[in-house]
C-alpha cells in the first residue's frame, strides 16, 4: 500500500468516534513522545490526549485537502521580546523537505502559548 494512502486512512480513522473512544487503538497510533499543540495554546502529551479523547462528546469531523510528503518535523517554543512589552510565547512547528541538495520549509504553524498550557 502506498504511504500516502496508508496515512490518509490512519488520519481519517483518528477523526472517527469509534477510534477516538478506543483507548488501545489510539495508543497504538500515537508514539510515546507524541505532542499536540492545541488551538487553545495548550500542549498535550500522549496520555493527556488518550484521556481527553475518551471523555469527549461524539462529533462528526470531515477531512478536506489531504496531502502527504516525506518530511522532517521541527517543534519548539518561541519567545518574542520587545523593549517595554511583555514577552509573547508561541508553540511552533515546521515541516522541512530535502530538495536540490538543501532543506526547504514547506509548512509552519504558530499557536499562541495560552493561559491553558501544561506546565512542566
Amino acid at each position: 500500500m502506498r504511504t500516502d494512502k496508508t496515512l490518509r486512512e490512519l488520519e481519517a480513522s483518528l477523526l472517527t468516534n469509534a477510534v477516538r473512544k478506543d483507548r488501545a487503538r489510539v495508543a497504538s497510533l500515537l508514539a510515546e513522545e507524541f505532542r499536540e499543540f492545541g488551538r487553545s495554546g495548550a500542549m498535550y502529551t500522549k496520555e493527556e490526549i488518550l484521556t481527553l479523547l475518551h471523555e469527549e462528546e461524539e462529533s462528526t469531523v470531515a477531512m478536506k485537502d489531504f496531502t502527504c510528503q516525506s518530511v522532517a518535523l521541527v517543534t519548539y517554543r518561541s519567545i518574542r521580546t520587545e523593549p517595554g512589552r511583555e514577552a509573547i510565547e508561541a508553540l511552533r512547528s515546521s515541516l522541512w523537505v530535502w530538495r536540490d541538495e538543501s532543506w526547504q520549509m514547506i509548512f509552519h504553524q504558530g499557536t499562541p502559548w495560552g493561559r491553558f498550557q501544561r506546565r512542566e
